[in-house]
């Protein structure tokens, strides 16, 4: 033992400890305890100016700002073909139908915004949130909803009191909009995640994009009436000035992530839960999946996370706020953009 190095150390003690957990979780479930878990503490245990641990943070964390979420590959958990409408294994339908470019100029066009929002990061790409912005961390899930994933992952965040940020795929909306209603119900931020998970979008005419952006908002709000959509993520994270121009001048706040499991590439619980638990942070935004492909894994890792991280933070749902009409998309904002890109 004296010979293996700390990183090693800590991988297997995360394998072991998702074992446990997981044993325990199945054991409960069969048992029909509903009492499984431990209680969420009412604050963070880490002040909000404490450092980032060693490696993680802006500037260590391995899985941030890497660009791109590339198609599922075969990994520890094989996809058994039920990942529903949302699976990111077919190619994205990017919008063929373009709208005319906004109305007005200058101040004059406005937009449904939310004061308490999260308001962009100027550290961020194109200035979209990659932090909290206290102690608090944001678990989100993208791609949804999946009527496989979606409500597993709704009942352990339900049993452990947690809230969370869905990311919503308008097609996917569409098609379930009683997930769409439930996770509302429960409570949770919903954000804007494209109409089809368009990795390419950013590179579109502006107006594609704002069509595409308005359609996806509009989508969520008639089948959750007085849902809040406070937040846009570009999949993949490939944002342009020109997406995050667009998500702006609808009121809504670029979202990116800090931590990032990989979990698209199921690459197995274990790992899932070492890289959340080692590299999360207070403040952190940690990107998870609850569709696109077999989210298993995800699933699996869960349970874990929910522990291990509800013992070190407060977890909490991006901030929403309350309506407000406030002027956005300026001339200056629309000339940064450029509009005519794609």
């Amino acid at each position: 033992m004296g010979t293996m190095s700390r990183g090693r150390m800590v991988a297997v003690a995360a394998v072991v400890t998702t074992a446990i957990l997981g044993s325990t979780y199945l054991l409960g479930r069969s048992l029909g305890m509903s009492g499984v878990g431990p209680e969420r503490p009412a604050a963070s245990r880490v002040e909000a100016g404490s450092a980032y641990p060693a490696g993680a943070g802006p500037e260590g964390e391995a899985g941030f700002g890497t660009g791109t979420e590339p198609e599922a590959t075969s990994g520890d958990e094989p996809d058994d073909g039920s990942a529903g409408a949302g699976s990111r294994d077919r190619e994205p339908t990017p919008s063929t139908t373009a709208t005319p470019a906004p109305s007005g100029s200058g101040t004059g066009d406005h937009a449904r915004g939310h004061e308490g929002q999260l308001p962009p990061e100027p550290s961020g790409p194109q200035g979209a949130r990659r932090t909290t912005g206290s102690s608090d961390v944001a678990l989100t899930f993208d791609d949804g909803p999946d009527p496989r994933f979606t409500p597993q992952v709704l009942a352990l965040l339900r049993r452990f009191q947690v809230k969370a940020t869905f990311c919503l795929v308008g097609e996917n909306v569409r098609a379930y909009p009683e997930l769409v209603r439930a996770i509302a119900a429960d409570g949770h931020t919903l954000c804007n995640h494209s109409w089809s998970h368009d990795v390419d979008l950013g590179k579109r005419p502006y107006a594609t994009i704002l069509a595409d952006l308005r359609r996806t908002s509009d989508a969520i709000r008639a089948v959750a009436p007085g849902a809040v959509v406070a937040y846009y993520r570009q999949p993949g994270g490939n944002w342009t000035a020109s997406v995050a121009a667009a998500a702006r001048q609808l009121g809504m706040t670029p979202l990116h992530w800090t931590v990032d499991p990989r979990d698209w590439a199921r690459p197995g619980a274990g790992n899932i839960v070492t890289t959340v638990t080692t590299r999360t942070f207070p403040g952190a935004i940690v990107l998870l999946h609850d569709a696109g492909g077999d989210r298993r894994g995800t699933v699996s890792a869960l349970y874990p996370i929910l522990v291990t991280l509800g013992r070190r933070y407060a977890l909490a749902a991006l901030p929403t706020g309350t309506p407000t009409e406030h002027p956005v998309g300026t001339d200056a904002d629309r000339t940064s953009a450029g509009r005519g890109v794609g």
